[in-house]
Parts: C-alpha cells; sequence; structure tokens
C-alpha cells in the first residue's frame, strides 16, 4: 500500500497529467485532421471517378495494411533523409493523421453505401447539383449511422497514441514508464493509474456519442 501511496505522489500525478494533456493533444488534432481527409477520401473513393478513384482506393488499401508503428518510424526517422524533418508531437501528429484517415475512409465508404440510393435520385429530382445532394443529403444520413463506427475508431487512436513512445513522443505512458523507471516499486501503481485514465478518456468519449446517438434520434423521430 505504501508503494502506491508514494507512487501517487503530487510531482508524480502532476507528471502523469502533463503526459495526458500532450496525449489528449495529439488524439484530437489527429482525429480533426484525419476526420477532414478521411471524408474527402471516402467520398472520393465512393464517386467512382475514373483512374482518380482507383488510386486513392489503392492509397487506402495499402496505408490499411501497414502497421501504424512503420508509419510512425517513417515519418520521424525517413523522412529526415529527404530533407523533412519533423519534431516528435509534429510527426506522431502526421503518423496518426495518415494511418487513421485510411482506416476512417472505409468507414465512411461505406456509411455511404448505405444510404438507399434513392436518397440521391430524390435530391437531383429537386434541382440538387451531385455535390449539393452528397453534402446535404447523404453525408448527414451516412454520419449518424456512422457514429458508434466513428468513435471506435477514435477510440482507438487514443490507445494507439502509446505507440509514439517508439519515437520518445512524452504522453501519458512514456511519462508512467519514467516515473516507474526510477523505482521499480512503482510499476504496478503506474499501471494501475495508466488504466484508469484510458478508461476515464475513452469511456467519456463513449458517453459522448451515446448522447449524441439519442439527440439524433430524437431528431429523426
Amino acid at each position: 500500500m505504501q508503494n502506491f501511496i508514494d507512487a501517487y505522489s503530487a510531482i508524480n500525478l502532476r507528471y502523469l497529467f502533463e503526459g495526458l494533456w500532450i496525449t489528449t493533444e495529439v488524439s484530437v488534432v489527429s482525429i480533426f485532421f484525419s476526420f477532414i481527409i478521411g471524408t474527402l477520401m471516402g467520398v472520393a473513393r465512393y464517386v467512382n471517378i475514373k483512374y482518380f478513384s482507383a488510386i486513392i482506393g489503392f492509397i487506402i488499401d495499402l496505408i490499411r495494411n501497414l502497421p501504424l508503428l512503420l508509419i510512425l518510424f517513417f515519418t520521424y526517422f525517413a523522412l529526415p533523409n529527404i530533407g523533412v524533418r519533423l519534431a516528435v508531437i509534429p510527426a506522431s501528429i502526421v503518423a496518426m493523421t495518415v494511418f487513421e484517415s485510411a482506416m476512417l475512409a472505409e468507414i465512411i465508404r461505406s456509411g455511404i453505401n448505405a444510404v438507399p440510393v434513392g436518397q440521391m435520385e430524390a435530391a437531383r429530382s429537386n434541382g440538387l447539383t451531385y455535390v449539393q445532394a452528397m453534402t446535404v443529403v447523404i453525408l448527414p444520413q451516412a454520419f449518424k449511422a456512422m457514429i458508434p463506427a466513428l468513435v471506435s475508431q477514435f477510440i482507438s487512436l487514443v490507445k494507439d497514441t502509446s505507440l509514439a513512445t517508439i519515437i520518445l513522443l512524452p504522453e501519458l505512458t512514456y511519462h508512467a514508464q519514467i516515473i516507474y523507471g526510477q523505482d521499480v516499486n512503482y510499476t504496478i501503481p503506474m499501471f494501475v493509474a495508466l488504466a484508469v485514465l484510458y478508461f476515464v478518456f475513452n469511456y467519456a468519449l463513449s458517453l459522448i456519442s451515446r448522447v449524441i446517438d439519442r439527440r439524433m434520434s430524437r431528431t429523426r423521430a
């Protein structure tokens, strides 16, 4: 018990929360950009533009079948060889965004496919252009259906930030490693703290998604 009391000193807890802030920062920025890029890629693959959609599809399949760790290594260690040098936080954000964009693109494409074809036909018959119909009619319906899958992917992204410790991203897991590296008696307390903090963070995302889903359900009703 004394190990837990010592491990959770004010200094160590503050250090852990500093790491949690970096985790939050990287996660939020990566989610923001990957959602935008993933939506564009998903729509581009769905509309089936000759050659272009095929190229986008190849890029998506390529990235989705690569481990995130490899993309992190490439972004931080390989890009400097071609003159692109990124600090550890920007490198982590770029790697996470690239990987998550490909994952989200498939979710979004599937969500669009789930919208009845008649919705597009009805929108076009009312005078909307294809882009207007996609933006105003199709995508809002698709996003409503995709909320659970999108939130699940966002939660995975938050947990995947721990992989960036390999390139020394000073996020939550890295800070915990520093603490128990100074005293092996803090190992179990730090693992418990990590489990609690990741659970609270991700469970909060799940609760937010449920609230949004309920409100959208009421709107549809």
